[in-house]
């Protein structure tokens, strides 16, 4: 997927957006998607000005965000706006090095179960093969009309 293929399924936009490609997915099983991580991100600036470090909950985001895409594809769905997909839980987060300015960002994501309207995925990102962060997220679409009443 391109990143125009990649916007028609995800609702962020500059800056939070955190996908700048696909490159492999597989319905219903796995997804591996590209961070090119670049001096300019805007957490940079404050995170940290002498030694710039990519925090982890943007790790974590940017996976939640490859989970979406999986669920998107698996389910043959695009995002409405009608409806939000939100990320509802994360288990097991582990942060192994630090993730810098220059790096490309793999994000390797596989489901482990849909049920009931939640999406259990398991994730690794990685920074030329070496794991940097895993976890186990959770993920559900939900109408707007019924989280605004």
């Amino acid at each position: 997927m391109t990143i125009h293929e990649v916007l028609k399924h995800l609702p962020h936009r500059y800056p939070f957006l955190l996908i700048d490609r696909v490159l492999s997915c597989e319905p219903g099983k796995t997804l591996v998607a590209l961070k090119n991580v670049t001096i300019n991100e805007p957490f940079f600036a404050g995170h940290f000005p002498r030694h710039p470090v990519m925090p982890g909950v943007m790790i974590v985001e940017a996976l939640a965000q490859a989970s979406a895409l999986l669920s998107f594809r698996t389910a043959e769905a695009q995002v409405d706006e009608d409806s939000v997909y939100y990320f509802v839980g994360i288990d097991k987060a582990r942060f192994k090095k630090p993730v810098t300015a220059g790096d490309a960002l793999m994000l390797e994501v596989h489901l482990q179960r849909h049920l009931r309207g939640i999406w259990k995925f398991g994730c690794e990102a990685k920074v030329e093969g070496v794991l940097v962060c895993e976890a186990e997220l959770m993920c559900t679409v939900r109408a707007l009309k019924d989280i605004n009443t």
